[in-house]
C-alpha cells in the first residue's frame, strides 16, 4: 500500500477527524480524492503527472491546495474553509496533528446536494428569477477579474484555432470506432469555416477586455442555492484552461444544461447574461464555443472509455453520454454555420436603417437598404432628393418591383457564399414578403422577419427633420397617411420567425431583445431528443424556417458557413 493509500485508509475511519462525523461518503476522481463527513469535505490532490497538471511532490500538491481555495473564494462565501495539513508520527496519521506534513488536503463546508443546481432543476425548484440571479453573479464576476497582459492572449484567434485543431487532433483516432465519422468531419470543417470567417470578431474581444481569469469547469453540478449562490471546484491547476473568453466560460454551462435536458433555461441564462454584462456578441460566439465545449466533453468520454475498466453497465453508460454530446456539438455546428436572411421591415421613419446597420456591425454581415438600391438602379445619387407623387416615378410599382428583384438577388448571392445578410426594406405587403420566404426556401436558408415600430407622433416628427436635413430616403412626412393605408399587417408571417421591436426604446435594448428572441426560437424537443438525425429548426440561429427543406452539410465540404 502507497504512502497515499495509508493516509485513505486512515481517512475512512470516524475517530481520524477532530469533529463529529455524521457519515464518510468518498468520491473520487482521475486527480483527487474527496471525504464527505456531513460537515466538513475534506479533499486530497492524487500524487499524478498527466498531460495538464503535476501533483507529483507534496509542495507542489500544497501549493494548488492553496490556489483552490483562494481561486473558489471568488464565487462562494464560507465554503472553502482553508488547507488543513495531514501529519504523520509513528506510523500513525492525523489531521493537523503532531508530527511532519506528509500530504494537505482543501478543507470545505459541506454543501446539501438537494441545494445543487442540477438537483433543483430535476424537483423542478428552479425559476427563472434563479437563472438571471446566476447571470447577474456571472456577468459581476467576469467585470471583475483579472484580464490584460498573457491573460488576453489564451483568447486570440490563433490560440483558439489552435485549441480547436489540438481538440479534433485528439479525437481523430476515435472517428469511425467511438464516434461517427461523418458527423465529426462535418464539425471539424463547420468549426474551420467560423474561425476565418470570424477571424475579426474574437480580435474584437481580446481588444474590449473580453478574455479574463474565468471559472474554467462551469457546470450545474458545481453550482449551489446555499446561503445565496455558491459557485466551487474551478480549475486551479492549469491557467490555460480557466482564461478564456468569457463566452466560453458561460457556453460550457449553457452546454451542459442543454445536456441535461433544461434548454430553456439555457436560453434564459444567455439572455440574461448578454444583458447584465452589455454582452451582444454573446449571441454571436454561444453556439460555436458550446459545440466546442461538447467536443471537449466528448473527448474526455473517449478517454475513459478507452482506459477504464468499469463493466459493461459503465461502458454502456458512457458510450450514451459519448452520442448525445456529438448530437449536440453537430447540432450546434449546423446553427452557428447555416446563413440567415435578415428582413427587417417596417413603416417609413420606424427606424429600420438604424436597426440594420447596428446588426450588420455586431454579426459582420452586409445590409442592402432599399433607398440606395432603387436610386443606383436609375442612375441616382444616394442623396439626389426625387419629389414626385405617392407611387409615382422610381416609386411606381414598376419600378419597386425591380428594386426589391435586386435586392433579393444580391442576398442570394451573400446566401450562396454562405454569408448571412440583411435587407433593409419597407415589405409593405404579402407578395414582397413572400418573395423573401421563398428565396430562403430555395437557397436553404434561415430567415428571420424584424418589425420596426414606433409611435404615430415620433415617426412623424423623424420625418418632418428630413425637410432640413439630409435623407437617402425620399419619404416625406405628407406620404405618411398613404404609406400606413398601403401596409398590409404582417398575419401571414408565423410568429417563430417574426419579432416586433419598438424604435423608440434605446437602441442597445432594441439590438439585445432581436439577438435574444431570434436566440431563443428553437426547437427545443430536438435539444431534448439529443438526435443528430433530427435538424434544429426555427432559428436563424438554429435549423430550418418553415417550409423549408434543410439542406445536409456533407462530408468534405468547405464551405459550410
Amino acid at each position: 500500500m502507497d504512502h497515499q493509500e495509508k493516509i485513505f485508509h486512515f481517512m475512512e475511519a470516524s475517530d481520524f477527524y477532530p469533529h463529529p462525523v455524521s457519515k464518510i461518503e468518498q468520491r473520487e476522481t482521475h486527480i483527487s480524492k474527496v471525504f464527505l463527513t456531513g460537515t466538513y469535505v475534506y479533499k486530497i490532490k492524487k500524487s499524478v503527472n498527466l498531460e495538464f497538471l503535476d501533483y507529483t511532490t507534496l509542495a507542489k500538491r500544497n501549493y494548488y491546495c492553496h490556489q483552490e481555495t483562494t481561486l473558489n473564494r471568488r464565487l462562494s462565501h464560507n465554503i472553502y474553509l482553508g488547507v488543513v495539513a495531514i501529519t504523520c508520527k509513528e506510523g500513525r496519521y492525523y489531521l493537523s496533528g503532531p508530527g511532519k506534513p506528509v500530504e494537505y488536503a482543501v478543507k470545505m463546508r459541506q454543501l446539501p446536494e438537494d441545494c445543487s443546481l442540477i438537483r433543483m432543476l430535476k424537483d423542478g425548484k428552479v425559476h427563472y428569477t434563479a437563472i438571471e440571479q446566476l447571470a447577474r453573479m456571472l456577468a459581476d464576476f467576469y467585470q471583475c477579474s483579472a484580464t490584460g497582459g498573457k491573460i488576453t492572449g489564451f483568447g486570440s484567434w490563433e490560440t483558439i484555432r489552435a485549441n480547436c485543431e489540438e481538440n479534433f487532433g485528439q479525437m481523430e483516432r476515435f472517428a469511425g470506432e467511438m464516434l461517427n465519422d461523418r458527423i465529426f468531419q462535418v464539425i471539424r470543417a463547420a468549426t474551420r469555416s467560423y474561425l476565418i470567417r470570424r477571424q475579426p470578431l474574437f480580435q474584437h474581444r481580446t481588444e474590449n477586455g473580453k478574455i479574463c481569469d474565468c471559472h474554467g469547469d462551469l457546470r450545474s453540478g458545481h453550482i449551489y442555492f446555499d446561503d445565496g449562490i455558491q459557485i466551487i471546484d474551478c480549475i486551479e491547476f492549469n491557467e490555460r484552461y480557466r482564461y478564456s473568453d468569457i463566452a466560453s466560460d458561460l457556453a460550457f454551462l449553457a452546454m451542459d444544461l442543454d445536456f441535461e435536458g433544461f434548454p430553456e433555461m439555457a436560453e434564459h441564462l444567455i439572455n440574461f447574461f448578454a444583458q447584465y454584462a452589455n454582452d451582444s456578441d454573446m449571441f454571436v460566439l454561444i453556439d460555436f464555443y458550446k459545440c466546442y465545449r461538447a467536443l471537449i466533453r466528448t473527448k474526455v468520454n473517449c478517454l475513459r472509455l478507452e482506459n477504464s475498466n468499469i463493466g459493461d453497465w459503465g461502458r454502456s453508460r458512457i458510450r450514451r453520454e459519448i452520442d448525445r454530446y456529438m448530437d449536440l456539438a453537430y447540432g450546434y455546428a449546423l446553427q452557428f454555420t447555416r446563413p440567415t436572411l435578415w428582413v427587417v421591415c417596417g413603416m417609413p421613419a420606424s427606424g429600420k436603417s438604424t436597426i440594420s446597420n447596428e446588426l450588420s456591425r455586431i454579426l459582420d454581415i452586409k445590409v442592402f437598404c432599399s433607398d440606395l438600391v432603387r436610386k443606383e438602379l436609375f442612375g441616382l445619387k444616394p442623396h439626389d432628393f426625387m419629389d414626385v407623387p405617392f407611387e409615382k416615378g422610381i416609386y411606381s410599382k414598376g419600378a419597386s418591383s425591380l428594386t426589391y428583384g435586386k435586392l433579393l438577388l444580391l442576398a442570394q448571392e451573400e446566401i450562396e457564399k454562405g454569408d448571412s445578410v440583411i435587407l433593409d426594406a419597407t415589405f409593405s405587403n404579402t407578395h414582397q414578403r413572400g418573395e423573401a420566404l421563398r428565396l430562403a426556401g430555395d437557397t436553404d436558408a434561415n430567415i428571420v422577419f424584424v418589425e420596426c415600430l414606433s409611435p404615430v407622433n415620433l415617426s412623424k416628427a423623424r420625418l418632418m427633420k428630413r425637410r432640413t436635413g439630409t435623407s437617402i430616403s425620399d419619404a416625406r412626412l405628407r406620404h405618411f397617411e398613404q404609406f400606413k393605408n398601403r401596409f398590409e399587417p404582417l398575419n401571414e408571417i408565423p410568429d417563430e420567425i417574426h419579432i416586433s421591436i419598438d424604435t423608440e426604446k434605446p437602441l442597445q435594448e432594441s439590438i439585445r431583445k432581436i439577438l435574444s428572441q431570434a436566440n431563443m426560437i428553437s426547437d427545443r424537443e430536438n435539444v431534448r431528443a439529443g438526435s443528430s438525425s433530427r435538424i434544429v429548426k426555427n432559428s436563424p440561429f438554429k435549423g430550418r424556417t418553415p417550409g423549408v427543406k434543410h439542406r445536409t452539410i456533407r462530408k468534405g465540404e468547405e464551405n459550410v458557413h
